[in-house]
């Protein structure tokens, strides 16, 4: 399936003023790293020469062929291999400091290139006249003076000492591997590291994979991929490199993959083992309780999902179930429904929420859902006065709180539940592993149900929540219109005042949301101060109301219920809104700053509007001149209003490690693999996971190999089975 390695190690001998090193030596008595270096490897987990040998190259360049100044194709990428020249100046302009504009010109024998980086000061007096440089980067026509070729914020790196040494072999005349720089290492000193390491090292490195996968799909060995993935031989190809595919980068990506997915496998199948509580769903209590609390006739998806969910429940080991879908598409009242089977089946429910503000939402919307049936209803926060705590955990201690909302504070050791048969999670990615396994704790196996409005790629899922069973509602509820999603610049802001006043006046509400509560250095507008304004000065007859995050809870709740009974016509607020908040009388938001906002961010705040059948609107200040991720970003939410688009989009631009938030949260944060660029190989090895994980004993024997690899490996596979 994969080319094969033929040349194992691609690294020449160097001399030996180096001692042998092996993967356990401490990074800090290596050459080259010291005290200061090794406490900056150390932050990123990277301990000993084997966590070292596992920070591969992110990117590569062909330092054998340069290309010429005079060969250089406007509007290409290129590499160069030049030296800083007097005669085309080198110097800041425009600024001093952080935000200076540094300009300068390399020639390298066959014609001149400028070169200018933003926020460049750091370069004055660093490139001086005669300076080898590498610079790499898009090369194109000055906008201002077409005759000549610039490039803007080259990737560059000097080449040679300070003291007018000569570059080495690690900088020039091969495939050269370029590392993302940390706590002041820069990539060259990374990769002189590293090479030293390499060159000297002795080669017993353990091969956690099962032999016959490296036999089934002609991996290399992981000595020789390591070797080959830092110091490829001059005759790989650097496009291959670059898109990850040559055969040492594709064993080490599928071996992160195999292990991830055979700790969720096997944490599956202790699942299955686990004796849970059976749920009956078929009988008539159950089937005229769910008429009853239905407030509208569900839809396909709606059914399609409450039956997978009902299966879940019946058999006798606790469901694992992720349920995704858009914003506004129903996920609460289908969470509802299976929460009605367990209380009819005699066992409380525990729905933890990740905002105080949605807890309330979700405690008012079980209060009215449920007031049929009858159900008693609590809500744990930790705003709550100490009397009422007490008696509230005095109710779920003993059964008579049948549907309890909190949010963390459901995890804290006072709560005690009787007969905790469903732990339902929403917003999951806002949650760590660890939280979703404490909840679960405060029951005898309960069945789990975790939710999330961010619509989540297949492959990504098998990532994250590889050990759940997956569900999506893919259709809105009838009657929903698409928002009116619009871009407009601060200079419009009076005509948009008056769209807003208008909706009003016809009986419709709005909100207005700020980036920042009070003034910073940032130049942002506030949502305090721009509240005033607005009351006084904007809305002058109008009822307006401020919501944000350092109101006291009780503040809090009673904003919103204002803004519920519509006493309060347009709710000035801050991102406290972006969940929760379901008002279907709210027809307008704006935005302002809208380039601030992440676009997942943007989409769920857009989504507390278009909740009821009056056609709604979203209006996005931000300045027409905006570039970059910014302006796609903007033009994303005015292109679709549809959440699986706006997450394939935001995925791409940041990654899933950034649009989950998995490096604060403890999930899968991968060394090399990338779920979205590797999906291929992931599902290989999680097909090869789960079908060793059928055999327990040779499943252990693998997992022992575990211990051959860095302690930040094992820690991956331990929060997989922590899950």
């Amino acid at each position: 399936m994969w080319r094969s390695v033929e040349s194992a190690c691609p690294v020449p001998s160097a001399g030996s003023h180096y001692v042998t090193i092996s993967l356990t030596n401490p990074v800090k008595y290596l050459r080259g790293v010291g005290p200061h270096r090794a406490a900056a490897l150390e932050e990123r987990g990277i301990a000993t020469v084997g966590d070292l040998l596992g920070y591969l190259p992110f990117r590569y360049e062909d330092r054998i062929r340069f290309t010429r100044i005079a060969e250089i194709v406007p509007g290409q990428t290129h590499t160069i291999l030049a030296e800083v020249t007097s005669g085309g100046g080198s110097t800041v302009r425009f600024a001093r400091g952080r935000n200076a504009v540094f300009h300068v010109a390399v020639r390298d024998g066959s014609g001149m290139l400028h070169a200018r980086f933003f926020h460049g000061g750091y370069l004055q007096g660093r490139l001086k006249e005669g300076q080898r440089l590498v610079l790499h980067g898009k090369a194109d026509r000055d906008p201002y003076r077409p005759a000549r070729l610039e490039m803007v914020n080259p990737q560059i790196e000097m080449l040679g000492g300070s003291d007018g040494t000569a570059a080495d072999s690690t900088e020039v005349g091969r495939i050269v591997p370029i590392y993302e720089a940390m706590g002041g290492i820069s990539s060259r000193m990374l990769r002189r590291i590293i090479y030293g390491v390499l060159v000297n090292f002795e080669g017993n490195v353990p091969d956690p994979l099962p032999s016959e996968l490296l036999d089934r799909y002609h991996f290399p060995t992981r000595r020789e991929a390591l070797l080959y993935a830092h110091f490829p031989p001059k005759d790989e190809s650097i496009e291959l490199l670059n898109a990850f595919r040559s055969s040492a980068q594709m064993r080490l990506i599928f071996e992160e993959f195999f292990y991830y997915q055979l700790a969720l496998a096997l944490r599956r199948l202790r699942d299955h083992r686990t004796r849970g509580i059976p749920l009956r769903v078929r009988e008539g209590k159950v089937r005229d309780a769910l008429k009853r609390i239905l407030p509208f006739k569900p839809t396909a998806a709606q059914k399609r999902v409450l039956a997978e969910i009902a299966a879940d429940l019946e058999r006798p080991y606790p469901m694992h179930r992720l349920l995704e879908g858009d914003v506004g598409s129903g996920k609460t009242i289908v969470a509802f429904e299976a929460a009605t089977i367990a209380i009819e089946n005699d066992c409380q429910v525990a729905l933890m929420a990740p905002t105080e503000i949605l807890a309330a939402q979700h405690y008012l919307s079980a209060q009215r859902v449920f007031k049929p049936a009858g159900y008693a209803v609590e809500l744990i926060v930790s705003g709550r006065k100490r009397a009422e705590r007490a008696q509230a955990l005095e109710r779920i201690a003993s059964g008579a709180a049948q549907f309890v909302v909190g949010t963390h504070a459901l995890i804290e050791d006072p709560v005690a539940f009787k007969r905790l048969g469903l732990a339902i999670v929403d917003e999951q990615h806002r949650f760590g592993v660890l939280q979703r396994k404490r909840l679960m704790e405060k029951g005898a196996s309960p069945h789990v149900l975790v939710m999330t409005a961010t619509p989540i790629p297949r492959t990504l899922a098998l990532t994250l929540y590889g050990d759940l069973d997956l569900s999506v509602i893919d259709e809105m509820p009838p009657g929903r219109t698409p928002i009116d999603t619009r871009w407009t610049s601060e200079d419009k802001l009076p005509a948009v005042w008056e769209f807003l006043r208008r909706e009003v006046v016809r009986g419709r509400q709005g909100y207005v949301l700020y980036p920042v509560i009070e003034e910073s250095k940032q130049e942002l507008k506030a949502a305090t101060l721009e509240y005033e304004r607005l009351a006084t000065k904007v809305f002058l007859n109008l009822r307006v109301g401020l919501l944000h995050g350092r109101l006291k809870n009780e503040e809090k709740d009673s904003v919103m219920e204002r803004f519920r009974d519509n006493e309060i016509q347009i709710l000035v607020a801050t991102t406290v809104i972006e969940v929760g908040v379901d008002v279907p009388n709210a027809t307008v938001m704006v935005i302002e700053h809208a380039d601030r906002f992440g676009l997942a961010q943007l989409h769920q705040l857009r989504g507390r509007i278009g909740r009821g059948t009056e056609k709604s609107h979203c209006i996005l200040i931000a300045p027409k001149s905006i570039a970059g991720e910014a302006r796609g970003r903007i033009e994303a939410m005015v292109a679709t209003s549809n959440g699986f688009e706006i997450a394939e989009y935001d995925l791409k631009q940041r990654g899933p490690g950034e649009f989950f938030g998995t490096r604060q949260h403890g999930d899968a944060a991968f060394s090399v693999a990338q779920p979205l660029r590797d999906r291929e190989i992931l599902e290989l090895a999680r097909r090869e996971a789960f079908a060793l994980a059928e055999d327990p004993a040779k499943a252990n024997e693998v997992v022992a190999r575990l211990e051959s690899l860095s302690p930040a490996w094992r820690m991956r596979y331990q929060l997989a089975m922590v899950g």
